[in-house]
């Protein structure tokens, strides 16, 4: 028995010896007792150094109170299991830690093993950055294409509908103080309906385009809006309710609920729809959610030059997609 205990310590001692984990005895008040070589190697400072002070001073300043906390927790029987924190090498460079710990209660001890994640959190940080570059891409992309249908708007609405409107008005003036044979004033009372109809087109599609409405009147106005006129002109059953304040939503997270519902309706033109639509924005606590409800949410996210969900990936948000609904949801960290 004695042969085996010992054989088996041996190995015990040359793990603790050789493996690159850190392996560590701290006491109750919190100074190491004794680490492996790993510990010493990865850190720089001598075996002599790490006890001589303590444990809190080679953490990151930004990670102490968590680890603080974390370890009063240990110390009253609570285990620590995969916990992340930050040391400073003697060089100071950044080392991320993930942590196990136990405390021994007989000896006043803290047995804790960690793993050395530094490359992981690397790439993970790398990850973030190439996400970040993308979302602001998009945001950018979003931008130059607003601005340029901002201003085919404004061109349909002060050139076109303009000259438009002159051309109704001159053809009313016709109508009322020229006399025309039948087949005449056929045609001129046919050209003063159709300037009516252009007129109102221009208008629409320069809306379509770009809603100036959203800038004078709100988020809320103009959803009211949109949706009314989509009854009127498709026949099918269109209502928004909005509980928000809107002073909390970026211009950017306005124009993009907007276009949004904008995107959806203008599919279900395309489909055979005869279900009522909702639109409702519901703000709470930290979050406000878009949800559009009576649609084919299959069928409905396939198309557009930007799909839903590249626009709320664009935004950080989150696209909970339901068979009938769609739903998007973004935090409130956005001020106008």
């Amino acid at each position: 028995m004695t042969q085996t205990f010992s054989v088996a310590t041996e190995e015990l001692l040359a793990l603790f010896e050789l493996t690159p984990d850190f392996v560590c005895f701290a006491d109750r008040p919190g100074y190491f007792k004794n680490v492996n070589p790993a510990v010493v190697n990865t850190l720089g400072y001598s075996r002599e150094e790490l006890f001589a002070r303590p444990i809190n001073d080679f953490i990151h300043p930004e990670d102490r109170e968590a680890t603080k906390s974390r370890r009063a927790n240990l110390l009253t029987g609570e285990s620590l299991v995969n916990f992340q924190n930050r040391y400073i090498t003697k060089k100071g460079k950044i080392v991320w830690l993930e942590w196990t710990s136990t405390y021994i209660r007989e000896k006043e001890m803290v047995f804790a093993i960690a793993k050395n994640i530094t490359q992981r959190k690397e790439a993970e940080h790398a990850i973030v950055q190439q996400y970040e570059k993308l979302r602001s891409q998009a945001s950018q992309f979003k931008s130059n294409v607003e601005r340029d249908k901002k201003y085919v708007a404004v061109e349909l609405h002060e050139e076109l509908a303009q000259l438009a409107t002159s051309v109704k008005v001159d053809i009313d003036w016709i109508r009322t103080n020229i006399t025309a044979s039948s087949e005449g004033q056929t045609r001129i009372d046919h050209a003063y309906h159709t300037s009516n109809i252009l007129v109102d087109s221009i208008r629409r599609i320069s809306f379509a385009i770009s809603p100036a409405m959203l800038d004078d009147l709100g988020l809320l106005a103009t959803l009211d809006w949109y949706c009314e006129e989509f009854t009127l002109m498709t026949g099918i059953q269109c209502v928004f309710r909005g509980e928000f304040d809107e002073s909390l939503l970026s211009s950017e997270i306005r124009l993009d609920f907007f276009r949004i519902c904008q995107d959806v309706l203008e599919q279900v033109k395309k489909m055979v729809q005869t279900e009522p639509i909702t639109i409702t924005i519901i703000q709470n606590t930290d979050k406000v959610a878009l949800s559009i409800d009576g649609i084919n949410s299959a069928d409905v996210l396939k198309h557009g030059v930007m799909t839903v969900n590249e626009r709320v990936d664009s935004f950080g948000g989150n696209l909970d997609v339901q068979e009938r609904k769609i739903t998007v949801e973004c935090k409130l960290d956005n001020k106008a």
